[in-house]
């Protein structure tokens, strides 16, 4: 930061030099035109007074003798005047400039008989000098009449050439001595309150520098001070908002790696079970193929069978839910009658149910409409949910599936009368293979991963799913679809 605020001097430095550079010359352009201003209004009826006292041009002749006579004694009075007589054309007919050679024949009259038309200056107007082609100088002049009629011009430069030399050395002088003094106490001046100014803001932006080097070091508390200052106040405050919402992501990150290891131990764990049951069924089918009997031999390969088909299941499952956390699924949504595809589900399930000894029943309103949504991802949750009421439900229980119509849209139950689940353990059921400790051991809780999918699926339907319980009495799931209104 010592670097940044030499580089913010020296370019505060330089700036005020071009500064003082350009108010320098400023301050003598200004004040040129002050003098030759000045000037001009205190000499501009010099060339109507020498009209005044002489004709200087009679029957188109300049009088030579009258005319020398007058620009003399007008010389000597005021030694800075050129006198020209011009003729209607502006061509110079005759001058008095001493010392010095006249290298224009004529001159424009457009600054002349804009000074002629002009009664009260407010502006200096400059004439054609004679002597520098294309420079031009204040000056006073006069119409020549004879006889009423326009004859010709007077022409008289104020500022002559010897007295523009003397003027710019002393005037030069006086104005650089003037501009020096004027912009080293203006410099001095700016280069204390600059440097002070820049000294807080500097001061500010350290604070800041230090606080993100912190943060970068890996302390993750590190925040802006809330005085940082008006100047730099949204900066440090966007700094906190994003230094924020890091922490929540890496904190985000640290949860769903955890729960990334914890599912891979736990799905690993699953794996292995019916992997170990048939391995452990083929090696005797191996070993006893001699003497094993058909009913035993179909036996175990119906054990065999068994285990493969929970293994497919599984893996299924994880892959749907990988799916659906990486939002890889775009739900089709479509209108369809709820009931029709819940009596499908229910008469599928009811064989299943009825091996175990489980009733399943259906309960609807009357003139249920139809619901927005996928229809086969809305199956997966039924599904799901009648595996779970039928795997937690004994034998001689009930499944209750009810539909009415709320303010929500329609409302979905899926109760049954199982071994229910304690109140400390349902806000973990929808968690992927949930750890509670039961009677001094570890339990899981919940049915795997088919309630992380319903859940998943109902996010993705912009649903939520509820859950109610009690233990030795059962549980009941609810969620709704939205109403389809044509």
């Amino acid at each position: 930061m010592k670097s940044l605020f030499w580089r913010i001097s020296a370019t505060f430095m330089v700036l005020l030099l071009v500064l003082g550079v350009a108010y320098i010359w400023i301050t003598k352009d200004s004040a040129d035109r002050y003098f030759q201003e000045a000037t001009q209004r205190l000499n501009s009826s010099i060339a109507q007074h020498m009209v005044d006292h002489i004709q200087p041009i009679r029957n188109g002749e300049v009088d030579t003798t009258g005319l020398s006579d007058l620009m003399h004694s007008m010389m000597i009075i005021n030694p800075d005047v050129e006198v020209y007589l011009l003729d209607t054309e502006g061509k110079i007919l005759s001058h008095v400039a001493p010392y010095k050679k006249v290298k224009l024949t004529e001159v424009r009259l457009g600054p002349i008989n804009q000074f002629l038309e002009t009664k009260e200056l407010k502006a200096c107007i400059l004439g054609d000098d004679p002597r520098k082609p294309g420079r031009t100088k204040v000056f006073s002049a006069a119409e020549i009449r004879e006889n009423n009629q326009l004859v010709g011009y007077a022409y008289v430069i104020l500022v002559s050439e010897d007295y523009d030399s003397a003027m710019s050395f002393v005037w030069g002088n006086y104005i650089l001595r003037v501009g020096i003094i004027s912009f080293l106490v203006t410099l001095l001046a700016a280069l204390v309150i600059g440097l002070a100014l820049i000294y807080f803001i500097t001061k500010n932006l350290n604070r800041i520098v230090a606080t993100v080097k912190r943060f970068k070091e890996g302390d993750m508390h590190a925040r802006m001070p809330a005085d940082s200052g008006a100047e730099l106040q949204e900066l440090a405050t966007t700094f906190n908002e994003m230094a924020d919402t890091l922490v929540k992501n890496i904190d985000e990150l640290k949860a769903v790696e955890n729960l990334r290891r914890e599912l891979i131990a736990n799905v690993s764990h699953d794996l292995r079970t019916p992997l170990a049951i048939m391995r452990g069924y083929v090696e005797t089918l191996i070993m006893k193929d001699d003497s094993l009997g058909s009913e035993e031999r179909q036996r175990y390969l119906n054990t065999v069978m068994a285990s493969n088909h929970k293994l497919e299941k599984m893996v299924g499952d994880l892959f749907e839910l990988s799916k659906l956390e990486a939002k890889q699924v775009t739900p089709v949504i479509e209108p369809f009658f709820i009931v029709e595809l819940v009596q499908d589900i229910t008469q599928k399930y009811k064989m299943l149910a009825g091996e175990k000894g489980i009733e399943i029943s259906l309960s609807q309103s009357a003139e249920l409409p139809m619901v927005l949504a996928d229809i086969a991802l809305v199956e997966r949750v039924l599904q799901n949910l009648l595996d779970n009421a039928i795997k937690f439900t004994p034998s001689g229980g009930k499944v209750t599936i009810s539909l009415a119509a709320g303010e929500r849209g329609v409302e979905i139950k899926v109760s049954d009368t199982g071994k229910g689940i304690a109140a400390e353990d349902l806000p973990y059921v929808f968690d992927r293979y949930h750890q509670a400790n039961k009677a001094g051991r570890e339990a899981k809780v919940g049915a795997g991963l088919g309630l992380a999918i319903v859940k998943k699926i109902l996010e993705i339907h912009n649903s939520t799913i509820e859950i109610s319980s009690k233990l030795q009495q059962g549980t009941s799931f609810r969620f709704h679809l939205p109403a389809y209104e044509a």
